[in-house]
C-alpha cells in the first residue's frame, strides 16, 4: 500500500506541473495564442513600413496615424476600419501583410488573421444571400476566438454589390452585438476602384510642378470615397458601410516612378542574398512599362513584377 505521504507527495508534484504546464506563457510558446495586448506597437510598426514600402509617404502616414489613434485608445468605440485604394503594385497587400504581423507575428499564416479573395470566396452572384449568411458566422466565430482578429477583404472592386454589407454591424458602434464585441478587430479593404483618380491626381500635381510628397489626404479622400461608393464595378457600390460613415480612412496608394521601382529592386536583390549591382537595377527599371506614353512617370504594373524580371537577371 502507498504510504499517505507518498501519494500527497505524487498528487502535489502532478498538480505543479499541470499547472506549469497550461501557464498561458509556457503553452503559448508552442501553440499560436490571440496576443494581449491586442494592437500593434506603432513604432515597431513604423519601422517596417519605413523600411519595405517605398513611395507611399500618404498611406504610411495615414495608417500610422490610424494606429497610433486605435493603440491608444483602451476602449475604442468601434473596430478599426481601413480601405486601400490604388493600382496594382503599389503596396496595398504589403501593407496589409506589415499590419497583419505586428498584431500577429505569424502574419498571413496566423489563424486570427483571415483573407478572403472576392473571385475565390465570393464567385457567384447568385448566391449573395448565402455568402452574407457564412461571412456573418465566420466573423462572429473567429472575434468570440480572438477579439483581435485582422480581416483582409482583397479584390474589392471584383466583389459583387451587397455582400460586404454583411460585416456592416460588426463595424458599426456597438458596445456588443449578440454578446461579442468587435471593437478591438481590424478590417482592411483592398481594392483597385479609385486608381484612376489616384493617378490623375498625382499626374495634375507633377504637371502643376508640385511635389509628389505634397499630396495630402485631404486631396483625395474624399474624391476616394464618392468614386468608390459610385462605382457599379466596386463591392461597396452604394453600400451602406460608406453611407454610415464606417470606413475610418480612405487610403490612397501613388502610382510608382521609376526611383521606387529601383528601390523596390534593391530590396528584393538584399532579401535573396545578392549584392545590390546598380547595373541590374537600372536593367530591370528599363524593362517595365511606363504611363503617360509621352512623359513615362509611372508604372503601370507598380513594382508587381520586379521579382519575375529579376529572376531573368540572377545568372548575372
Amino acid at each position: 500500500a502507498l504510504e499517505p505521504l507518498s501519494v500527497g507527495l505524487a498528487i502535489g508534484v502532478a498538480s505543479a506541473l499541470t499547472g506549469y504546464l497550461s501557464h498561458p506563457r509556457f503553452y503559448c510558446s508552442y501553440v499560436e495564442c490571440c496576443p494581449r495586448p491586442a494592437v500593434p506597437l506603432p513604432a515597431a510598426l513604423k519601422a517596417q513600413l519605413d523600411n519595405r514600402l517605398f513611395g507611399q509617404h500618404l498611406a504610411k502616414d495615414v495608417v500610422l496615424k490610424a494606429v497610433l489613434g486605435f493603440s491608444n485608445n483602451p476602449s475604442p468605440k468601434k473596430p478599426l476600419m481601413l480601405s486601400l485604394h490604388g493600382w496594382a503594385g503599389t503596396g496595398k497587400n504589403f501593407l496589409s501583410q506589415i499590419l497583419a504581423e505586428q498584431v500577429h507575428p505569424a502574419g498571413l499564416r496566423s489563424k486570427f488573421v483571415h483573407l478572403f479573395l472576392a473571385t475565390l470566396h465570393f464567385p457567384h452572384q447568385d448566391q449573395v444571400k448565402l455568402y452574407k449568411e457564412q461571412l456573418q458566422n465566420w466573423i462572429r466565430g473567429n472575434v468570440s476566438a480572438c477579439p483581435s482578429s485582422v480581416f483582409i477583404f482583397d479584390e474589392m472592386d471584383k466583389m459583387h454589390p451587397g455582400v460586404i454589407d454583411a460585416i456592416k454591424p460588426f463595424l458599426d458602434y456597438y458596445e456588443e452585438v449578440d454578446g461579442v464585441s468587435y471593437r478591438k478587430a481590424i478590417f482592411i479593404f483592398l481594392s483597385n476602384a479609385g486608381g484612376d483618380l489616384i493617378n490623375k491626381a498625382a499626374l495634375d500635381f507633377w504637371t502643376n510642378g508640385k511635389r509628389r510628397e505634397d499630396i495630402q489626404l485631404k486631396d483625395l479622400e474624399s474624391l476616394l470615397s464618392v468614386g468608390v461608393f459610385n462605382n457599379k464595378n466596386s463591392g461597396l457600390w452604394h453600400s451602406s458601410i460608406i453611407d454610415r460613415n464606417l470606413i475610418d480612412y480612405f487610403v490612397p496608394f501613388l502610382p510608382l516612378e521609376q526611383k521606387h521601382v529601383k528601390m523596390c529592386v534593391r530590396a528584393e536583390m538584399t532579401a535573396r542574398g545578392y549584392a545590390v549591382d546598380e547595373k541590374i537595377v537600372q536593367a530591370v527599371a528599363d524593362e517595365m512599362t511606363y504611363f503617360p506614353k509621352e512623359q513615362k512617370i509611372y508604372s503601370d504594373k507598380g513594382c508587381k513584377t520586379v521579382q519575375a524580371k529579376l529572376d531573368i537577371h540572377e545568372d548575372l
